[in-house]
């Protein structure tokens, strides 16, 4: 039985991103979507001194608006980005898990507001070119790429947080940690490759409410924590203070994660239509990555929102994409209910610290999974475009990018690359240099490759071998 006949008889569970989910699954949905951006975005308040339940507050607000901006046609999550992370925590200026004064959170939410605006103007721009022109810019060997390196660059802090590595030393109950990180990883790639129907769309949520179950009598919750405070709490929102140091430091890097962005608007839109065609409906009628402009200009305003009540600057969440992806669902409306959910979370201490209260190690389980779906969705972007790997020039783009990113990531001791006296995010470095240097590459040269002419005559050769036979 074909793919498309399955689809229409009920065979294939998924939701296009105009689809909505009925309620109780809905919730169940976008539960799991909440766990899986969790640990990052509040890791991004936790290194830069903002407050955590405003941090949350800020996510599902800024998603809201993000949805409402794009008219519903792009399906993504707005989170905290870990770009803006050394440029804020400059500002700030505090250890990890430190708060810091509302003086400093408010001018560094000047800067994250500005660099909002950046992101606005980029978004208009884009959407004065066609596809054609921007992918001249921002080819899928630069937006494949910067996929690649996205997840690649989290497998440390996937790997090393699930078994408490601090950088010197393991922790105590290590061993333990294991067991419950493997038992998540192995159950949640399990119940995403074999279950059915309604449970093939929850596997991470399935893979994590088991580890918290394993991690029950192996002693790693302290539900103590869970009712600790008061049941309900105003976030601590703060107003942004004119601040053009904080502006000028944090503004360029809104530039930085155009290509990230990118990246994910491809992989969002081939996952759809994928989707699209196996349930029989006109992939056309999902064209995301034409909306760059809009998705740019949605992020901006998100950045906005964020930086009013006092959270740290966001992009679209690659956890959420890969979320979506394993589980077949887009719905728009079931992003827009994890946002909500984000917003309560932030109100009722009893609810936020429970999410709190998962282990490390059963979080970063499942994130070795999602984080490595990241990659390969980098992988997917240059199948799905046909990018040519016997290409010189492709070839070095590529790789300049992966290594600039990579060794950025992994070779020096706070992920910054020493450069002139400043310091580079590496992943931004490597977009930026894979773009001028295809760019620079891409003059006079009208698609000659010597590397692509001996690939042709390769191809060529064996087919004449197979024609003499």
């Amino acid at each position: 039985m074909s793919e498309l006949k399955k689809a229409h008889e009920g065979g294939l569970s998924g939701y296009l991103p105009d689809e909505t989910p009925s309620i109780p699954k809905m919730i169940l949905f976008a539960l799991q979507q909440v766990l899986v951006m969790f640990p990052a975005t509040v890791l991004v308040a936790l290194l830069t001194g903002f407050h955590v339940s405003t941090t949350i507050f800020a996510s599902g607000l800024a998603t809201l608006c993000f949805l409402f901006i794009t008219r519903g046609k792009i399906p993504l999550y707005f989170g905290s980005s870990f770009s803006y992370i050394p440029a804020v925590a400059a500002i700030t200026g505090v250890g990890f898990g430190q708060i810091a004064p509302d003086s400093l959170i408010s001018a560094a939410q000047f800067g994250i507001l500005m660099s909002g605006f950046v992101s606005i103007a980029a978004g208009l721009i884009v959407s004065r070119f066609s596809m054609e022109k921007i992918e001249r810019v921002l080819p899928p060997t630069v937006t494949g790429s910067i996929a690649l390196v996205i997840g690649l660059s989290l497998a440390a802090v996937a790997l090393t947080n699930a078994i408490g590595w601090n950088g010197a030393e393991l922790a105590a109950n290590s061993n333990k940690m294991w067991i419950v990180a493997l038992i998540t990883l192995i159950s949640t790639i399990l119940f995403s490759v074999y279950l059915k129907g309604m449970w093939a769309q929850i596997p991470i949520l399935l893979g994590i409410a088991l580890g918290y179950i394993v991690s029950i009598p192996l002693g790693l919750i302290d539900f103590s924590t869970i009712f600790a405070g008061d049941v309900f709490s105003m976030p601590h929102f703060t107003l942004p203070a004119v601040s053009w140091q904080a502006a000028l430091a944090i503004m360029p890097i809104a530039i930085a994660t155009i290509p990230e962005s990118t990246a994910h608007l491809f992989q969002l839109d081939i996952y759809v239509k994928d989707l699209a065609r196996k349930k029989g409906k006109d992939p056309h009628k999902y064209n995301i990555e034409e909306k760059l402009g809009l998705n740019l200009i949605g992020d901006g305003v998100g950045d906005i929102v964020a930086a009013l009540f006092g959270g740290p600057g966001g992009t679209n969440y690659g956890e959420n994409i890969s979320t979506m992806a394993i589980t077949r669902n887009f719905s728009v409306f079931m992003l827009g209910t994890a946002a909500v959910i984000a917003i309560i979370l932030s109100f009722f201490t009893p609810l936020s610290n429970l999410v709190l209260s998962v282990p490390s190690a059963v979080i970063n389980g499942a994130c070795i999974f999602l984080f490595g779906v990241i990659a390969a969705q980098g992988i997917a972007i240059m199948i799905n475009k046909r990018v040519d790997l016997f290409s010189a020039r492709n070839l070095a783009v590529i790789a300049t990018i992966l290594i600039i990113a990579l060794g950025g990531t992994y070779g020096f001791p706070n992920g910054m690359i020493p450069f002139f006296g400043t310091e580079l995010p590496p992943i931004a470095a490597g977009a930026l240099f894979g773009i001028l240097l295809n760019l620079l590459l891409s003059i006079g040269k009208d698609g000659y490759d010597a590397m692509s002419d001996e690939k042709d005559a390769f191809v060529e050769a064996v087919a004449h071998d197979e024609d003499g036979f």
